[in-house]
């Protein structure tokens, strides 16, 4: 793709799958690159070399997170109503994580739920192999983590419908499958000061709302519990605002990032049967195959950083204030880390992926728990695979901020 020809605010190009040509472009000619915005927006730096996300990454010194992290532009008078631990850094960040830190560490979630979502596993495989057609992402990849939330949430699994509804309206904000307002349409100036711009958000709110009032003063370990009866450590409790945003970040990076890794995956094993095969024939490769996965499907296309000060990076002056934009899908296709990087290898070792940030303050808190929830899937679903096809169109959500499948309708044939 020629340079001038990419624009990284083309939503449609996104949903025709087709936003790796841009990346593949601006690495090669011009990896620390101005795009302009449209709808009033100020546009943005595009960083896509792998080595120059991670340095964005980890300086929040220089490229904070304050001013928030998507392309959006908060209001000034807003930000505070907005503000959840993404948008936070310093003291109060990590006061903000180390909240729940605990519950999303390697050890306890082998000690506390591992049983359970291996059984869940087996009842979600269960249920989707009863039928030799069926929406991969409905039955499976869109069902499957969001009652692992539901289960870390204490909350019936009768609700998880409208929780992966509320994800869709928020996240898909882009697509018009999933709202009535886009958030670059005029009417959706009357959501502003909401998550996302959207009136889902309220909802959301008040679900959470209701769960607290339930759990203050009492003695649960669910997240809820854990949120609504600490005080972070830097000694500032959590305000109400604080507590519905805190809420809907696990409503929304629970369900949404996990589920779109699986259908990602499982799209490439139908495109690449003979890594299915590999799979098969040694499923003790599905553990360390995680990371391949996870770096294949870059669930998250971005996240932004404001520059704080003027900063030169490959020789671009990056200016106080400016849009700095770390496009984690383009670091993983990064030639000069992963060798045949639009080959996808079981097989790879030390894949270093961006999916979840890398040595980020910023990493995903959830990491641990989304590569067990991979694991144990894939470890149940593909030896009882004889044979598994596309069976219709692979639909994509229309957006440059989350990477995802909305249906992947497959035909399988089990052993």
């Amino acid at each position: 793709m020629p340079l001038q020809a990419v624009d990284l605010t083309d939503l449609d190009a996104f949903a025709r799958n087709e936003a790796w040509a841009m990346f593949d472009a601006l690495r090669a000619h011009d990896p620390v690159h101005w795009n302009p915005e449209g709808d009033g927006g100020s546009g943005f730096w595009a960083i896509t070399k792998y080595d120059d996300i991670c340095a964005v990454d980890k300086d929040p010194a220089a490229f904070t997170s304050t001013r928030f992290v998507n392309l959006e532009e908060v209001d000034d008078d807003l930000q505070e109503i907005r503000r959840s631990m993404l948008e936070t850094d310093g003291t109060r960040h990590k006061a903000l994580r180390k909240l729940l830190m605990r519950e999303f560490t390697q050890a306890a979630l082998l000690r506390t739920y591992e049983d359970f979502v291996r059984g869940l596993t087996k009842v979600t495989v269960d249920a989707a192999l009863q039928n030799t057609e069926f929406d991969f992402v409905q039955q499976v990849s869109a069902e499957f983590p969001i009652r692992v939330l539901a289960r870390m949430l204490d909350v019936p699994d009768e609700d998880t419908p409208q929780l992966i509804a509320w994800g869709n309206q928020m996240i898909g904000n882009t697509d018009p499958e999933y709202v009535e307002h886009l958030i670059t349409d005029p009417e959706s100036d009357a959501y502003r000061h909401l998550p996302f711009r959207s009136p889902a958000a309220l909802e959301v709110f008040a679900y959470g709302r209701a769960l607290a009032r339930e759990r203050k003063g009492r003695d649960g370990k669910d997240l809820v519990s854990l949120l609504v009866n600490q005080i972070p450590e830097d000694g500032v409790p959590l305000s109400a605002t604080d507590y519905d945003n805190y809420f809907l970040l696990l409503v929304v990076a629970g369900n949404e990032t996990t589920r779109h890794a699986i259908t990602h995956t499982m799209l490439a094993l139908i495109d690449n049967p003979d890594q299915l095969r590999i799979l098969q024939d040694r499923p003790e490769l599905i553990g360390p195959a995680v990371d391949e996965f996870l770096r294949w499907s870059t669930p998250v296309y971005h996240f932004r950083r404001t520059a704080t000060r003027d900063v030169t990076m490959r020789g671009k002056r990056i200016a106080e204030g400016d849009k700095v934009v770390m496009w984690y899908a383009s670091g993983n296709r990064d030639s000069d880390v992963f060798a045949d990087p639009y080959r996808f290898d079981v097989t790879r070792t030390r894949v270093d992926h961006l999916s979840f940030g890398r040595g980020s303050p910023h990493g995903c808190l959830g990491g641990h728990l989304a590569a067990m929830e991979i694991r144990l899937l894939f470890s149940e679903l593909l030896p009882r695979l004889r044979a598994i096809e596309l069976a219709g169109e692979v639909t994509r959500v229309r957006s440059n901020f989350v990477n995802g499948i909305k249906r992947l309708p497959v035909r399988v044939v089990t052993r």
